[in-house]
């Protein structure tokens, strides 16, 4: 079990990876080793994720969850197959414990003060008399 939250722990059996080729840098390696990583999550499929978090993280892999509700995480970021293993696995953990973490308390809207609003309105008076003053003297 890998430990995401306190309360969340996911299976391993629930994450697949494929190995392909990376492309950039990689000298002769880069032909003939399949480094690159692709882990896969069924979010919609597991049963250790509380509705609220799987829907929160559906919503914020974007372009990175299918239409079946998987959520595919692509890491070549590295040379070695290892590296990219544990990055896949650390930036899916992150994004699940962004997920997990609980909505910012809605806004509530409030009037500006009476202060701010005269200060705002002697700054804008200012700054037209200034450009007033750019134009041709008057009595030419």
């Amino acid at each position: 079990m890998i430990a995401v939250t306190r309360t969340i722990h996911l299976d391993e059996a629930e994450l697949h990876e494929d190995f392909l080729r990376a492309s950039g840098p990689g000298g002769q390696n880069v032909n003939k080793l399949e480094t690159a990583v692709q882990l896969r999550f069924d979010a919609a499929g597991s049963p250790n994720l509380p509705e609220a978090v799987r829907a929160r993280l559906l919503r914020l892999a974007g372009h990175r969850a299918t239409k079946d509700g998987v959520v595919v995480i692509t890491a070549q970021r590295f040379r070695t197959r290892e590296r990219n293993r544990a990055d896949a696995l650390d930036r899916l953990l992150e994004l699940i414990r962004e997920a997990a973490a609980p909505p910012p308390p809605p806004r509530r809207p409030t009037k500006p003060t009476r202060a701010s609003k005269e200060r705002r309105l002697e700054g804008k008076t200012r700054r037209a008399t200034v450009k007033a003053m750019r134009g041709r003297p008057a009595g030419d």
